[in-house]
């Protein structure tokens, strides 16, 4: 199914995470204890979930996944016991996925999983349409301006400009973006 690193540096509570995960189905359960290594591992295993305990030594379980989330896209969950403010804000600013309360409560796991998953599955997403979106402008920003040129230089009406381009993408076998750019190139 899937694999997952569960880091805590209290032993019972990894025994406890990992029994449970195993009866959940998960193929591969990566363990730790402190949150170097949990970066170490989290970068060469590739895990499909990261559960980190906030209190860590070496390194807390913020500053691992804000270091695991500059390479990796993976769901983290924090597994603590203090839910203040400031630790609320600190995994709000890297992107943590969700929270289990210490001592964690068996029926709480599965969904809070599923939800983290769901969360970067739609994040990822989103990303994916904002670049879209941001090649689409520049695109457009970029047969814009050769439109204006066409329609300066040649006396064109916006349309005509437009058709004419168009028609030099359908006979080139190139894009708009690409004939915009060479029309550009040569007023350059």
């Amino acid at each position: 199914m899937r694999s997952i690193l569960i880091c805590d540096d209290e032993p019972i509570i990894r025994m406890s995470l990992k029994n449970k995960l195993t009866e959940l189905g998960f193929d591969e359960i990566l363990e730790c204890g402190d949150g170097e290594q949990a970066v170490r591992m989290a970068l060469a295993k590739l895990p499909d979930v990261i559960i980190l305990d906030v209190s860590m030594p070496k390194k807390d379980g913020i500053a691992a996944a804000r270091q695991i989330r500059q390479s990796l896209t993976v769901p983290i969950i924090l597994l603590t016991a203090c839910y203040d403010a400031d630790t609320v804000a600190r995994a709000r600013e890297c992107g943590i996925g969700g929270f289990l309360a210490k001592p964690f409560r068996e029926q709480d796991l599965w969904p809070t999983i599923e939800l983290a998953c769901a969360h970067a599955e739609a994040v990822e997403l989103l990303k994916e349409q904002i670049e879209d979106l941001k090649e689409a402008l520049e695109n457009r920003k970029i047969v814009e301006k050769a439109k204006g040129i066409l329609m300066q230089k040649q006396g064109l009406t916006e349309p005509e400009a437009f058709r004419k381009m168009q028609k030099l993408a359908m006979d080139k076998r190139k894009s708009m973006r690409r004939i915009a750019e060479a029309i550009l190139l040569a007023e350059a």
